[in-house]
């Protein structure tokens, strides 16, 4: 947790920009019954009964300090899709970055295996040598700030239903252009030392002598 939230402290650096990455998904959804129009004092109104046509994956991309996200749509959530979102981060979001250091939870897809298994070792090998990772602990994704960007998409663009993945792709892409235009991003507040005093249960103590024990954390 602490090494996450260090993370997101440090001033910004075009050679080691951070982002901060997570996942989704959208169920889409066609209507059988054409919705009854808007009326004074009535919304649309859309029958209960509906035709599920298949599950998107959405991938959030989120630059806190450059204010600029990008969410990918695929069909399935595999190790090779995540393999070649990263591969997208390097070389066409942050090209000319040393390192790109990603804030991720420990999805099972989200280790060095799932490079090899989309690319050549050599490719594999370049790719991941221009990732740093950083890792949620378990229970703690909310320390990614991808996933509150998620929330906001999902509250702002995906409250309704959508009916296939073309219009499900142009909605998150005109949300996308429209909140990084307005240069939108998370005000996060909860520091290391906060959490120090907030969760001071989850650290252990050590004993300074016989019979005591500190009140101070192990860090």
């Amino acid at each position: 947790m602490e090494d996450v939230r260090d993370g997101s402290t440090r001033p910004f650096d075009e050679k080691r920009p951070q982002v901060c990455f997570d996942e989704s998904s959208k169920q889409q959804i066609s209507e059988i019954h054409v919705p009854l129009p808007l009326e004074p004092g009535q919304p649309q109104r859309y029958d209960t009964e509906y035709e599920r046509n298949g599950v998107s994956n959405l991938f959030m991309f989120f630059a806190p300090l450059l204010n600029w996200r990008h969410v990918k749509g695929t069909d399935q959530r595999t190790a090779c899709d995540w393999a070649q979102c990263m591969k997208e981060l390097v070389d066409i979001h942050f090209p000319e970055a040393e390192k790109s250091v990603i804030v991720e939870d420990n999805l099972n897809t989200h280790t060095p295996a799932s490079f090899y298994a989309a690319f050549p070792p050599e490719e594999a090998k370049r790719i991941w040598d221009r990732l740093e990772f950083h890792y949620t602990p378990k229970h703690g994704s909310w320390l990614n700030m991808a996933e509150i960007e998620l929330r906001v998409l999902s509250r702002q663009c995906l409250d309704r239903r959508i009916p296939d993945q073309s219009t499900l792709s142009r909605e998150v892409a005109a949300w996308e252009q429209d909140r990084n235009a307005r240069q939108a991003t998370v005000q996060w507040r909860f520091t290391t030392a906060d959490a120090r005093i907030k969760l001071s249960k989850l650290y252990p103590t050590i004993a300074t002598s016989a019979g005591d024990l500190a009140d101070e954390p192990i860090i």
